[in-house]
């Protein structure tokens, strides 16, 4: 009996592992999306706090998630730091095209 209750335990926690994964994926593609539309209007500023924002939600989907997944989360995060440095230098055009690159790889995640 102990084996099937640890069994299904094991299957729950993965299946909820990966809800919060998709969970903060989501959330950092809206705010990926936002960077990226005031990015466009040139709102350097407005662009780096999503990206940050997006970066901490990247971050925490990248703690629960596994295999293909995690390969593109952490690849957005990495994206997203980058877009944070160039916004910071009020480089609106260059930020823009690194949170485009995040956010395909956000949309490129497996959906369960």
């Amino acid at each position: 009996m102990k084996k099937i209750t640890t069994a299904f335990a094991g299957i729950l926690l993965c299946l909820s592992s990966n809800v919060f994964a998709e969970q903060h994926a989501d959330a950092a593609l809206q705010h990926a999306t936002a960077a990226s539309t005031h990015g466009k209007a040139g709102h350097a500023n407005v662009l780096v706090e999503h990206a940050k924002l997006a970066l901490d939600e990247s971050a925490s989907a990248s703690l629960v998630s596994k295999s293909i997944a995690k390969n593109h989360i952490d690849e957005a995060g990495e994206l997203l730091q980058k877009a944070v440095h160039e916004g910071n230098l009020n480089h609106a055009p260059a930020a823009t095209k690194l949170v485009d690159e995040a956010i395909a790889h956000l949309k490129a995640i497996p959906k369960k």
